[in-house]
């Protein structure tokens, strides 16, 4: 039974271009999105999970763009076949259909998947390493502060519990923390 042809196009951040992605390749329908990898709680994702029927042909740009963890990976290529369905992988050349098994295809997506995962371990420890020299060179202060502290502090001047702070102005616990160690400082 011949599907769609669905392309699953990703990227990061919101000032990432996508336009590369599946360029050229004819798609019946797309599910675009900008949103981190590291986990697969992504909504477009989840949509394309659960339209995708028996027959329809998956197209990534690459591994990454689907997954950066090898549990991750392997974890979505196994329920896209599961559905019948097939996935190909653009960059690597590497197609998947469920239906013929080829163990060297199967060990390039592990290793290209493992590679993946190792250069985002190594991105994210030189983004710690930086953030650690900065901040002892006293240039790295965090993230802004996004809220107003204000209401806090009126509600705390009037007794009111940090819990129930945080639960009607919804930010953390330790949000209201923060703020009233920084009142009294």
């Amino acid at each position: 039974m011949k599907g769609w042809n669905i392309g699953y196009i990703r990227v990061s951040t919101v000032d990432q271009n996508s336009d590369r992605q599946l360029d050229g390749i004819p798609l019946d329908k797309i599910f675009e999105e900008k949103v981190s990898a590291k986990n697969t709680e992504r909504p477009k994702l989840n949509e394309m999970l659960g339209q995708i029927r028996q027959g329809d042909a998956i197209f990534v740009h690459d591994i990454s763009r689907l997954a950066r963890n090898i549990e991750d990976l392997h974890r979505l290529v196994r329920h896209i076949l599961e559905k019948g369905c097939s996935i190909n992988f653009v960059k690597e050349n590497l197609y998947f259909d469920g239906e013929r098994t080829d163990p060297t295809q199967e060990l390039l997506l592990s290793m290209l998947g493992a590679v993946y995962q190792f250069e985002r371990s190594i991105i994210l420890e030189r983004q710690r390493e930086g953030i650690a020299k900065a901040k002892e060179r006293g240039v790295y202060k965090g993230r802004p502060r996004t809220i107003n502290p204000e209401p806090i502090w009126d509600m705390l001047g009037r007794g009111i519990s940090m819990r129930k702070i945080g639960e009607s102005l919804s930010v953390s616990l330790s949000t209201v923390q923060r703020v009233k160690q920084q009142m009294n400082d």
